[in-house]
């Protein structure tokens, strides 16, 4: 379906790209552009040169940006339980005031993305809905229908009005994710707001809780170029890699490897399994790992031999670890509709993931990858045995499922197609 006029689309973002939702929303915007739509991203923090627009556009605006973000970490401080716990919750109470922006009461839609760490609080996403245009806002969390949480594990208090939050470190009642929680269900009851979802699972949640209670909700995935993230011959991408030609290489990617929500852990355990009831399998087999190793004691005794391919910031240098790769392994403990399972599945990796959050929307288990039920390096182990002799078929199948599902001018039409409700 194809719009009657050319829409002036205004996405924002914290970031241009640097995270998963922040890559989700550029490549929205050049799925929008290429259905023939006037798309404008405002971001806080931008890197590179993508047509991204950053509102800190000089050295005050960039101060000022940076003190939001302190401000909410400082706020923040007084009550977390822990360290640990730091950038796991958002107050949401420090945030640029953008309502007056020329782009914004110039444009047909506004479409938020993921907008923490300064850049809007509730009381600016609040300005934004009071401007009385359409506004969309994409789910990469569920930081919007929750007392500060962006993920909530097994908690439910969502569902109510949140309060006695793990993570306090004085949980009550009226504790400070009731407080938030009481600041969201006031200030985003509005007639002009629609939420996007990237999975069912996050759908389902969001649906459950709350303060969206009454919203519109629609799931719409998350898009991805095809002419760009595609299969290509395996060995050529190990040689520019610098890997072994005739080595098997099982891919781990994160950010930070040692985040304990990534899973390593399991992923170690699970791999000496593996290599106990393989052992001349595993003569040949490496892990390859990118991302940023900041705890070395975690590689250590490893099963299997480890290549580093450190951080990589570059598409073309990580669709060839995709395609170097029998598989991708993705142990991770919390996920709604991760980047580096599409990108895989389009590369034709098969992939393996534990059954949290969208995963088991996007693998379909033993036909293009593996999802192991339990969170445990037994079930890792047995989708490791499952995929390594069935690479090559399963990754056919990974890269169709992504054709029908992800492809860009599909989900493009699909937000537009939602847009198209509310004009």
């Amino acid at each position: 379906m194809n719009s009657p006029r050319p829409l002036k689309i205004v996405l924002l973002s914290y970031h241009n790209h640097n995270g998963g939702a922040a890559i989700a929303c550029g490549r929205l915007h050049d799925a929008l552009e290429k259905a023939g739509h006037q798309v404008t991203t405002l971001v806080q923090e931008k890197t590179g040169n993508d047509p991204s627009i950053s509102l800190a556009s000089s050295v005050w605006k960039k101060w000022m940006a940076f003190a939001r973000f302190v401000a909410e970490r400082l706020y923040f401080a007084r009550f977390e339980r822990d360290k640990s716990i730091r950038f796991l919750f958002n107050p949401g109470i420090f945030g640029q005031d953008i309502s007056q922006h020329p782009a914004l009461l110039e444009a047909d839609i506004i479409h938020l993305h993921w907008v923490n760490f300064g850049f809007l609080s509730i009381a600016t996403i609040e300005k934004i809905l009071q401007i009385n245009k359409p506004v969309y806002w994409t789910l990469h969390d569920m930081w919007t229908f929750t007392g500060g949480c962006h993920h909530s594990g097994n908690c439910q208090g969502y569902e109510s009005a949140c309060g006695n939050c793990k993570f306090l470190a004085q949980p009550a009642s009226n504790d400070l994710s009731h407080q938030l929680w009481s600041k969201k269900v006031k200030q985003f009851q509005y007639p002009n707001l629609h939420i996007i979802t990237c999975s069912d699972w996050l759908g389902r949640r969001a649906k459950s809780s709350s303060i969206l209670k009454g919203i519109k909700i629609k799931t719409i995935a998350n898009a991805i170029d095809l002419q760009i993230f595609k299969p290509g011959d395996q060995k050529k991408a190990k040689s520019e890699l610098g890997l072994q030609p005739d080595k098997h290489y099982l891919l781990f990617v994160a950010m930070r490897v040692s985040a304990p929500e990534k899973g390593f852990s399991l992923l170690k355990t699970a791999l000496q399994q593996w290599v106990n009831l393989h052992p001349d399998k595993a003569q040949n087999t490496e892990l390859l790992v990118v991302g940023e190793i900041s705890d070395s004691q975690i590689m250590q005794s490893l099963a299997l031999p480890l290549h580093t391919l450190g951080k990589i910031q570059d598409v073309p240098t990580m669709i060839l670890a995709y395609q170097s790769a029998e598989m991708f392994i993705t142990p991770s403990l919390e996920e709604n509709l991760p980047n580096t399972i599409m990108e895989a599945m389009a590369c034709g990796t098969p992939c393996l993931g534990f059954k949290v959050g969208g995963i088991p929307e996007m693998i379909d288990h033993q036909t293009n990858g593996f999802v192991a039920d339990r969170i445990q390096a037994e079930d890792l182990c047995e989708g490791i045995d499952f995929i390594v002799s069935r690479s090559k078929e399963l990754g056919n199948e990974a890269r169709k499922k992504v054709e029908t599902h992800y492809e860009a001018s599909i989900i493009a039409q699909k937000h537009l197609q939602f847009y198209q409700t509310s004009l």
